[in-house]
């Protein structure tokens, strides 16, 4: 086994393993009330810095030129495969070491409870639908980005189908859905989907900036064919 498809495989179950964590977290340890006489603003300013840590790993290691930076010195498959376990390794860390906070918005019971859990699940569906029709190998580091994986004269191909027909970003879509279908929404749970979500919103026109400098022309195309980003009719 080479060291690259090592560094591949112990990415790809890192990424496994950080959102099946994530997600565990997010559903059962989330639920977590701190006492209603704690002052909230150290675990508030903890979870935000757990939470930049990982943004600002996702943010600047994905742009192009710190990319093509990486790529001139441990080349591009290394570069992927080092992308996820980092990323991966953040992720776990931002979840697992989320801090109680005080409070809770609110609770749905009866036929709304089953409401906000449909939309979970219809979060998790489109997540994996989207990911599949993207290439989930890829997403875990098996395999190079089409990006970047095309030769110097291919030009690389764009994955317009499926759930990409509906928004830019259905994997954020779908995240969406997850964190803010919760039918108990405590403080703690609340201020990681918030935080989240926000991130995606800013991140996203910088991740379409580097997809155009990648894919050109047909990438803008495909903006003015899909208007929306990240939530139909409001993103």
């Amino acid at each position: 086994m080479t060291s690259i498809r090592l560094l591949q495989i112990i990415g790809a179950l890192l990424f496994v393993a950080s959102l099946a964590l994530g997600g565990k977290a997010y559903v059962q340890r989330y639920d977590a009330v701190a006492p209603p006489d704690t002052t909230p603003w150290p675990a508030l300013a903890w979870n935000v810095l757990l939470f930049s840590t990982f943004a600002l790993h996702h943010s600047v290691l994905a742009r192009t030129p710190f990319k093509r930076w990486l790529h001139e010195r441990v080349g591009r498959q290394a570069e992927r495969s080092l992308y996820v376990i980092v990323a991966s390794l953040l992720f776990l860390a931002c979840t697992l070491g989320w801090a109680a906070l005080p409070g809770t918005w609110y609770s749905l019971a009866g036929p709304w409870w089953w409401v906000g859990i449909g939309t979970q699940v219809a979060g998790l569906v489109v997540t994996l639908i989207a990911a599949r029709t993207l290439n989930l190998k890829e997403l875990m580091g098996l395999e190079t980005p089409r990006e970047t994986a095309a030769g110097p004269d291919e030009p690389p191909a764009l994955e317009t189908r499926g759930m990409y027909r509906l928004v830019r970003h259905p994997i954020y879509f779908g995240w969406v859905l997850f964190v803010g279908g919760a039918p108990l929404m405590t403080s703690t749970r609340l201020l990681f989907a918030v935080v989240s979500v926000a991130y995606l919103v800013i991140a996203i026109p910088l991740e379409e900036r580097s997809l155009t400098e990648s894919f050109g022309e047909p990438y803008r195309a495909y903006q003015r064919q899909v208007r929306w980003r990240l939530l139909p009719g409001v993103y």
